[in-house]
């Protein structure tokens, strides 16, 4: 038996041991304020027990494996339907960005990096990503949301929509637009925000499947010292570019954080079609075979991506492939579900988990495909990026932001 395998028995025998007290059915009918209360309390037994932070190094208070043993515990993992999601953005994108540009003029880690990004682990601090807004989602470059200086430090003002779990965040990052003088991608700066600071004011947004996790998020003169900018001035869209590679393949697993695919063939062999097994029916049994082999594509993708972050690398625009393919994969599938259960297909649990249930999965499959660069800008990145196809003519390009028509 390969070590591997040991440390999948080893993570597997620990989920089972906590299931009963965080699993599915423990979490099942609570209220958002008791499943994060959950989650913390979770987050800080992961933590404990070794499998937080798995391929992060160990000075941060992470594991220092690698990304294999990562993807390893999260697939054990996902079968438990533990409270993590509520900090998966947290710990996918801002925190490894603060670790990454949390330095000092030395280029040394500020001194409370170590503490917030160890705090985060134990679920103790969320942080949230504030990029998209009203009249700036997909064209992050497009963004008015402005930081003005202020004394030694500056003033921000504006708007964000959007933003996961904004409403428990305790801090977040931030791009606003410092010079409006210049091109639009050159005047944007990055910066870390107190989410409790005076000014700053969150509304959730309910959701058709009944939820409210995405937020907009108003800053009225709200206070940033400069310490708290993690860019050069005017460099930010290089760090918010650093923050969307990583997204794209954190912010999606290969079944687009839909079900798995073992719970549509297990569904199958409990139903019909045409008075026959589903699961011989030629055209299910096709659904799961292309299903499985674009998700192993994709998995496979995403491991090269992340041993190319192992080595000091960027991984490359091929992120824009799993999320897209994901999750239109995901709606497809559910929906595939819904229509072979048939009049059991249109029952709806507003609680159920998107993980577990079909019709869950399948009324909040338009929001992942929103989520984190819609479907238009990823079919762009695809195009120009992997393709190599000419761009599109962009009559903004090369103009100072004020010069450009609202």
């Amino acid at each position: 038996m390969s070590n591997l395998d040991d440390y999948r028995i080893e993570a597997r025998n620990w989920l089972a041991s906590m299931a009963g007290m965080f699993g599915c059915e423990a979490r099942h009918g609570l209220s958002h304020e008791d499943d994060l209360a959950l989650g913390r309390e979770y987050m800080r037994a992961r933590h404990d027990a070794g499998f937080s932070g798995i391929n992060w190094p160990v000075e941060f208070g992470g594991q220092g494996l690698s990304h294999i043993e990562k993807v390893v515990f999260e697939t054990e993992e996902m079968q438990f339907g533990m409270p993590v999601g509520y900090f998966g953005i947290s710990l996918g994108m801002p925190v490894p960005i603060l670790m990454r540009y949390g330095l000092g003029e030395n280029g040394e880690h500020l001194p409370w990096v170590k503490e917030r990004v160890l705090r985060a682990l134990r679920g103790e601090e969320i942080w949230c990503q504030l990029f998209s807004e009203p009249a700036g989602g997909s064209d992050l470059a497009g963004l008015r949301t402005r930081a003005e200086t202020d004394g030694n430090g500056w003033r921000l003002n504006g708007q964000k929509l959007w933003t996961s779990w904004a409403q428990y965040s305790d801090y977040g990052v931030i791009i606003a637009r410092t010079d409006p003088t210049v091109a639009k991608h050159n005047g944007l700066t990055y910066f870390w925000v107190d989410m409790k600071a005076a000014g700053v004011e969150v509304r959730p947004i309910k959701l058709a499947g009944g939820d409210s996790h995405v937020n907009e998020v108003f800053f009225d003169d709200v206070r940033l010292e400069d310490s708290q900018r993690m860019s050069p001035v005017g460099g930010g869209f290089a760090v918010a570019m650093a923050t969307l590679m990583i997204e794209r393949y954190v912010a999606t697993d290969s079944g687009g954080f839909g079900p798995h695919l073992d719970l549509f063939i297990d569904l199958m062999r409990r139903l019909e079609v045409n008075e026959r097994p589903a699961l011989g029916d030629g055209r299910v049994r096709s659904a799961i075979a292309r299903n499985h082999a674009m998700r192993a594509g994709l998995d496979s993708i995403t491991t090269r991506a992340m041993l190319m972050l192992q080595a000091g690398m960027e991984p490359g625009p091929e992120g824009a492939l799993n999320k897209l393919v994901s999750v239109r994969s995901r709606q497809k599938l559910s929906e595939l579900a819904i229509d072979l259960m048939g009049a059991d297909g249109l029952q709806f649990d507003p609680s159920a988990s998107q993980k577990q249930d079909w019709g869950s999965s399948w009324i909040n499959s338009p929001t992942g495909r929103i989520a984190g660069g819609a479907d238009e800008m990823l079919l762009n990145t695809i195009a120009e990026r992997i393709l190599g196809l000419p761009q599109d003519h962009r009559p903004d390009k090369g103009v100072a932001f004020n010069q450009i028509p609202a």
